[in-house]
């Protein structure tokens, strides 16, 4: 007879002034949002509608506020690269959302990383195959506290950054965003049932690259907070 396997516990963020703690149910994560990133990345940003991809709720890595973590780089890559991002935490679902009543869904925001074995991903571009394997690596997905909106509102506008032992390599404003966070909730609405304890990477910004073992990264959102991770 097969032994049970208990449950594993929920990944859960941790959430500012207080003890409470947010859990997260799916992760959904938007492509190339910002206009200069994707073209950068090949894209032409006029002519594509937003397009979503998932991580594990387990590729979350807790980082808290004033603490500097430790970020594991991955198997199988040697082009590893960040990409800083605005977390969005949805404390109600729905389908079919209205763009108008979106952020009304919203819990809270927090600065994330949407980490990315380039190397893999270029590969499965140029097989036609799906984002997995360069997306969904271990703790991939760091983010930090998150600042409820009740508390800071909704931010949509305000810098973007992200530094590599001390040197900017990110820069953006979140006004630069393709689709608003009000927008990115109501398509993805239009496709899934969403639920609480969803979260949304809300895109990055240009500037993405490479890092190694030994270099810090922090990420930074004017009015939301800041991260800090050594890659090791």
């Amino acid at each position: 007879m097969l032994s049970v396997i208990p449950n594993p516990p929920r990944t859960a963020l941790p959430i500012q002034g207080t003890d409470d703690l947010f859990p997260v149910r799916r992760v959904y994560c938007v492509g190339r949002n910002f206009a200069a990133h994707a073209r950068e990345m090949g894209a032409d940003p006029t002519r594509e509608p937003p397009f979503f991809f998932m991580k594990p709720a387990d590729a979350l890595q807790v980082v808290p506020d004033g603490q500097a973590v430790e970020h594991p780089y991955p198997p199988k890559t040697e082009n590893y690269h960040h990409e800083v991002e605005l977390v969005v935490a949805l404390a109600k679902g729905g389908r079919d959302i209205p763009v108008a009543d979106a952020l009304d869904h919203v819990y809270g925001y927090g600065v994330g990383l949407d980490m990315t074995r380039r190397d893999l991903q270029d590969d499965a571009k140029a097989l036609r195959r799906s984002w997995e394997l360069g997306k969904a690596s271990d703790l991939s997905g760091p983010v930090g506290t998150l600042k409820p909106a009740s508390v800071i509102g909704h931010p949509d506008k305000g810098a973007i950054t992200l530094s590599v032992d001390g040197a900017l390599r990110q820069k953006g404003d979140l006004s630069d965003m393709i689709w608003s966070v009000a927008e990115q909730i109501a398509y993805l609405s239009t496709y899934f049932a969403l639920e609480p304890g969803d979260v949304i990477f809300a895109g990055t910004p240009e500037g993405v690259g490479a890092v190694t073992r030994g270099q810090t990264m922090v990420g930074t959102i004017e009015g939301v907070g800041e991260i800090r991770l050594t890659v090791v």
